[in-house]
């Protein structure tokens, strides 16, 4: 049965079969969202084709565990993990990206509730069996960037980033806490009708992981898709450190500033040249300068040398990957 009929039904069992259907949204996984308006009432169909990487169990699972801390994912109303379908609650559409295009002085506040939230998911016990990936795992992942970016332009992709893993070892692999991995203002929902922590609505953490106090503040701070006022980074994460009382800050925050930066540049070359999505090569120089700012700390020279050999996301070289876009699916 085709993916389309598959959904129907699920919907129909759900009780919503006379609803009307809209697409939502969709995003750099195979995932899509619809939403169902039926009379007052709405609900958001997640879409996860299994076998693709992205669970619904999981992340029912893990809506769970941060409904138990008070916080707002959206409330699972049906599922068909066989299958891989989920009915959420609809928590609206007040995205922080979108109210921050129309309202940008609201930046401070918004973003000041999100690392709130940070601090009670890392102050609370972690929900078990989360993975736990070592500073070489962290490390490899880096290493996209040079796998699919600079193979992507020159057709070479080596790059040792052993450095990096000595770098996360020795001076940001403290204790771990509970991280959601996409942690930006595209994944965030502001609900001012709820209190505290629970004003921010949360999406997209189905692969949540055991790792690091700064990495999902870097996500925050140093967005892909945003620029983050210079303002905002310093108060947000003055505010980080107030909460929990982080010791030696300052370069943790840079090596993982470091090292999502060029996972995500070898993600977004990924995602143009293997499953043919070309739009996100347009945020590479934005990504780019963040690396740039994080490599420039003085503990990080070794690993800016190794990074010299990268090739600068400048309008030739995206134009290079945008004219092979598709073309690599089994690589």
């Amino acid at each position: 049965m085709e993916r389309r009929a598959l959904s129907e039904a699920f919907v129909a069992r759900a009780g919503w079969g006379e609803a009307k259907r809209g697409f939502l949204a969709g995003d750099a996984s195979d995932r899509s969202y619809d939403r169902l308006v039926r009379g007052a009432g709405s609900a958001v169909l997640m879409d996860a084709p299994p076998g693709k990487g992205d669970d619904p169990a999981v992340f029912a699972a893990v809506a769970a565990h941060l409904a138990g801390l008070g916080l707002s994912p959206p409330r699972v109303l049906a599922a068909d993990y066989e299958n891989g379908f989920l009915l959420l609650e609809d928590l609206g559409d007040g995205l922080f990206a979108r109210l921050l295009e129309r309202e940008p002085e609201r930046e401070a506040a918004l973003y000041a509730a999100a690392v709130d939230v940070l601090v009670a998911v890392q102050a609370a016990p972690a929900m078990a069996g989360l993975p736990d990936l070592s500073a070489g795992d962290w490390a490899r992942a880096a290493e996209f960037a040079f796998g699919w970016w600079r193979y992507g332009v020159t057709g070479e992709d080596g790059g040792d980033l052993s450095v990096l893993a000595r770098l996360i070892g020795a001076y940001a692999d403290g204790p771990r806490v509970m991280v959601l991995r996409d942690y930006h203002a595209e994944n965030l929902l502001w609900l001012p009708e709820r209190a505290g922590v629970a004003r921010v609505g949360l999406l997209d953490f189905q692969l949540a992981q055991m790792g690091q106090p700064a990495y999902d503040l870097v996500s925050l701070l140093q967005d892909a898709r945003r620029d983050v006022s210079p303002e905002t980074e310093a108060a947000m994460v003055a505010r980080f450190q107030a909460a929990t009382g982080a010791d030696g800050f300052e370069l943790a925050y840079a090596i993982w500033g470091a090292q999502r930066a060029l996972r995500i540049l070898g993600v977004f070359a990924r995602l143009c040249l293997k499953a043919g999505k070309a739009g996100y090569l347009g945020l590479m120089p934005r990504v780019w300068g963040q690396l740039q700012r994080n490599l420039a700390h003085p503990a990080l020279a070794e690993l800016a040398a190794v990074c010299a050999a990268l090739p600068v996301p400048d309008a030739e070289n995206i134009g290079k990957v945008r004219a092979k876009c598709g073309t690599m699916a089994l690589r």
